[in-house]
C-alpha cells in the first residue's frame, strides 16, 4: 500500500492572546500522525517591545517553522495599515512555500486580515477559531466578521456565536460549535501554586490585588479617550495592580507609559510585558478582581468564577456571565463597580457558575474536524446560503 499522505496544516499567529488559544491545539495537531504541522509566528509576537513572546512559544515546546516580521515602529493607526501590508508580502512568500491544505486562524487581530486574504489568493482553505463573537468597540469586530466570510471552516465559542456565523449564510457542515480553545489551560495545563506564581511574577500577590488589562479603543477616533476614567480609578483603588501589556494598536505606547507611571508609585504593583499561559492563567486564580477592557476578561474569568468589572465601549456586544459588572470609562462609576464586585456577597453568588464558553476541551473538537474534513475543492468551493 502507498503511504498515506499527512495533511499539511499551517497556523499562524500574531500575539500573546491568540497564541495562549492556540497552545492545546498545537499540542495536538504536531502529535497527530497524520498532521504536517508548520507554525508561522509574526506580529507583536517577534517585536522586543512586546516581549518577543516567540521565545516563550520555544520555551513552552512549540517547534516555530517560519517568521515574519512586520510590526512598524509606530504607534499610530497609520502604523497598523502599513503593518497589514508588510505581513501580506511577507506571508505570500511563506505560504506560497508551504502551500498548506488548510490554514488555521485564531479570533480577530487586524493583523490577521494579511493571512486570510493571501490564502484566498492562493487557494487555501482558511479554518477560523471564534468567529461569530461580537466587540463593538474594536475594529476586531469586523476583521472577525470578514475573515468568517473568507473562511470554510468555523470553530465558534458559544451557541449564540454559531447562530451568528450560519445567519452570515455558511453551510451548517462548516459550522463546529467548540467553545474558546483558551480554556483548555484550565483543564489541562497544571496551573502554579501561589508560591510558584510568585516566584515567577517576582512579586507577592496580594489577596485582594486588581488584574489590570486594558487596551487602546480601536473604533474610536481618539483610541486612548477612554482611558483617563480608568487610570483615575486606579489612583483611588489602594490595591496592588498588576498590569498586562496591552495590545500592539495605536496608542498602546502611551498606556505602557501611564502603567509604569502609576507603577514607579506603588511598590508593589508591576506590569508585565509579557506573561505565558501558564503565568496568566495561574495569576486568574489568584488575584481578587479583573478589572479593564479586554475579551480575556469576558471569555475566560467566568471559568475561574473571577469577579470582573468591564470598563467602555470594547467589550461592547459580547456575551457575559454574571461574574462581569460593567461600567462606563468614568472614575466613580468604575470604582462604584470595584465595590460592588469586591463584596463577599458578590463572589459568594458565583458558585456554581458556568461559562458560556465551552468545558475546555475545545482543542480536541478542533484537531478532529481539521484532520477529517474533505480536502481540496470540496472544501474550497462555498454555497451560499439563503438566510432569514
Amino acid at each position: 500500500m502507498p503511504p498515506v499522505m499527512k495533511r499539511r496544516i499551517a497556523v499562524v499567529t500574531t500575539s500573546r492572546a491568540d497564541y495562549s488559544h492556540l497552545h492545546w491545539v498545537l499540542s495536538d495537531l504536531r502529535s497527530h500522525p497524520d498532521v504536517e504541522l508548520r507554525l508561522v509566528v509574526t506580529g507583536a509576537l517577534l517585536a522586543e517591545d512586546f516581549g518577543r513572546a516567540v521565545d516563550e512559544i520555544e520555551r513552552d515546546g512549540h517547534r516555530v517553522d517560519e517568521r515574519v516580521p512586520c510590526l512598524l515602529d509606530s504607534d499610530t493607526d497609520v502604523g497598523m495599515a502599513k503593518t497589514i501590508g508588510v505581513a501580506t508580502l511577507g506571508l505570500a512568500d511563506v505560504l506560497s512555500r508551504l502551500r498548506p491544505q488548510i490554514l488555521l486562524l485564531v479570533a480577530d487581530r487586524y493583523e490577521l486580515l494579511a493571512p486570510a486574504s493571501v490564502a484566498l489568493a492562493l487557494r487555501v482553505p482558511v479554518a477560523h477559531v471564534e468567529g461569530g463573537e461580537v466587540s463593538e468597540g474594536a475594529i476586531d469586530d469586523a476583521v472577525r466578521n470578514a475573515i468568517t466570510k473568507m473562511s470554510h471552516v468555523h470553530f465558534t465559542p458559544t451557541a449564540a456565536a454559531t447562530r451568528r456565523v450560519l445567519a452570515l449564510g455558511e453551510e451548517p457542515w462548516r459550522v463546529h460549535h467548540v467553545g474558546a480553545p483558551s480554556l483548555d489551560h484550565l483543564r489541562r495545563s497544571a496551573l502554579l501554586s501561589r508560591p510558584a506564581l510568585e516566584q515567577a511574577l517576582g512579586v507577592a500577590v496580594a489577596a485582594d490585588a486588581v488584574l489590570a488589562a486594558y487596551h487602546p479603543v480601536t473604533i474610536a477616533d481618539d483610541t486612548l479617550r477612554e482611558a483617563d476614567g480608568f487610570f483615575a480609578a486606579l489612583e483611588r483603588l489602594g490595591r496592588q495592580v498588576l498590569f498586562c501589556f496591552p495590545n500592539a494598536d495605536a496608542g498602546s505606547r502611551e498606556l505602557v507609559g501611564r502603567a509604569r507611571r502609576f507603577c514607579a508609585t506603588r511598590p508593589d504593583s508591576r506590569l508585565f510585558v509579557n506573561l505565558n499561559p501558564l503565568v496568566y492563567f495561574s495569576l486568574l486564580r489568584e488575584v481578587g478582581l479583573m478589572l479593564g477592557n479586554s475579551s480575556s476578561g469576558v471569555m475566560e474569568s467566568p471559568a475561574l468564577r473571577l469577579p470582573t468589572v468591564n470598563v467602555g465601549l470594547r467589550q461592547q456586544g459580547r456575551e457575559r456571565a454574571a461574574n462581569i459588572i460593567d461600567a462606563p470609562p468614568e472614575r466613580d462609576a468604575i470604582l462604584a463597580a470595584v465595590a460592588r464586585a469586591s463584596t463577599p456577597a458578590f463572589r459568594e453568588g458565583l458558585a456554581g457558575l458556568a461559562s458560556p464558553y465551552g468545558d475546555g476541551r475545545a482543542a480536541e473538537r478542533i484537531v478532529r474536524v481539521l484532520t477529517e474534513v474533505p480536502l481540496g475543492e470540496a472544501l474550497r468551493l462555498k454555497r451560499a446560503l439563503e438566510v432569514g
